[in-house]
């Protein structure tokens, strides 16, 4: 990818001091915390792990040397930034009075300000453009028929909400995962924001893919010609399910460290939050759904700080509901208006059936036979009264072949290993008692 391509995506670096938008207080604490961790750093590493150019903290260094804070303990003479810096005694006591309110050592913060403004634009650039083709191409690798992926365009098109619904078994959460080959574009995600004077981790390596730039690109860091307090990710994709609260809806703030963790939607900013097994959840869908009204219509979130103080934060989020609940069991007509699209995961036909069991055999490289998927079809699934569901080919084909290597048979699909398999899968529906 090119310098040109990324413009878009990722912010230029501070050209001044005043780009970096931070009070010189909240870049002294970090800078101190810094370099009481690290013992000893030469200028341009500490700015390096900052994320930002030299020029930005070296006003700071100047005023730790000159309250003899600060030391340089070696260098060259090209001249501050290839310095080597050291906290004195005297810093070391200011580095843990700093640590006494909170912990945060990393790139510098970006001020709420900048990622409100960047979150605008990227909303403005990055608007999605739905067609027929694409869709076809980004749910190709699934099953469905063309009602469902005509359902699915419009919903993602208009970049709202989508409620997955229908038995279990039938893909909901792949075709919900699915959505994301839609989206085009990266993503830039702020290690920190700044709020206040508080700081909050955005960046989270569990739920943000990082796109590693090309070495040409990455430059030295005292020219790159992108902010490196950003990282450049994948538009995100965070998956929850029955273990989500409405706590993990708001700030988190850790009393040990001394700062904030961002809310789940906050972290899927830009891309895709589904709430998988919705209805499972300790909280009631009725809260969830409250909870959710007033971003999905304004497309601003509310945040409250400990102090009370609450803040704006962009809700440029595609929320996806999937659940094998019935819509009715779940929540009053009122409240499924606010979801404006639904999709029903209906059960494979015969024909998908054995589409999706081809497409399964080709996954594990496995010859296939049409003659296999009737079987499985016509002499075990229907004299069960069982309806086929999407997963049972996958399923199937797993447990033949883990039956066939335990009997030390060739790895191949026979009616005797599948009708095995459906004998270990299916559930006998009789009184176990008298069996």
């Amino acid at each position: 990818m090119t310098t040109l391509d990324l413009a878009p995506t990722m912010p230029a670096a501070p050209r001044r001091w005043e780009d970096a938008g931070l009070s010189a207080d909240l870049i002294l604490q970090i800078v101190t915390k810094t370099l009481h961790f690290a013992g000893e750093l030469r200028g341009t590493e500490l700015a390096a792990r900052l994320g930002v150019p030299f020029f930005v903290i070296e006003p700071t260094l100047e005023l730790l040397k000159t309250e003899r804070h600060c030391e340089i303990v070696g260098g060259s003479l090209v001249g501050a930034p290839a310095y080597t810096y050291r906290l004195t005694d005297s810093g070391r006591v200011r580095a843990a009075l700093f640590l006494e309110d909170n912990h945060y050592v990393g790139a510098l913060p970006v001020p709420l300000e900048q990622y409100q403004a960047y979150m605008a634009r990227f909303a403005a650039q990055h608007s999605v453009e739905v067609t027929r083709e694409l869709v076809k191409v980004a749910f190709s690798h699934l099953v469905l028929n063309r009602r469902v992926l005509d359902q699915l365009g419009p919903a993602i098109a208009a970049w709202h909400s989508l409620f997955i619904y229908g038995p279990p078994g039938n893909g909901k959460t792949v075709i919900a995962q699915a959505i994301r080959n839609v989206l085009h574009g990266e993503l830039a995600i702020p290690h920190a924001l700044s709020v206040e004077g508080h700081i909050v981790r955005l960046f989270d390596p569990v739920n943000h893919e990082r796109v590693d730039e090309d070495p040409d690109e990455a430059g030295l860091e005292e020219h790159h010609p992108f902010d490196r307090r950003w990282v450049r990710c994948r538009r995100p994709l965070v998956t929850v399910g029955g273990e989500l609260t409405l706590n993990a809806l708001e700030l988190g703030y850790s009393e040990a460290f001394g700062f904030y963790t961002a809310p789940l939607q906050a972290l899927a900013n830009g891309g895709v939050l589904l709430i998988d097994d919705f209805g499972r959840q300790a909280a009631s869908p009725r809260d969830l759904l409250n909870r959710w009204i007033v971003p999905l219509e304004s497309r601003v979130d509310y945040l409250t700080l400990r102090t009370g103080q609450k803040f704006e934060l962009p809700f440029n989020v595609f929320v996806v509901f999937a659940t094998n609940i019935k819509p009715s069991e779940l929540v009053d007509e009122a409240f499924l208006r606010r979801i404006q699209y639904k999709v029903l995961a209906e059960s494979p036909t015969p024909a998908e059936f054995t589409e999706i069991f081809r497409n399964y055999c080709a996954s594990k490289q496995l010859p296939f036979e049409s003659s296999i998927a009737d079987y499985v079809i016509t002499k075990e699934i229907r004299p069960r009264g069982i309806n086929m569901r999407g997963c049972h080919p996958r399923d199937l084909i797993e447990h033949a072949l883990a039956i066939a290597k335990y009997l030390d048979q060739p790895r191949q699909l026979t009616t005797s290993l599948l009708s095995e398999a459906c004998a270990s899968y299916f559930v006998e529906d009789r009184d176990v008692a008298s069996a």
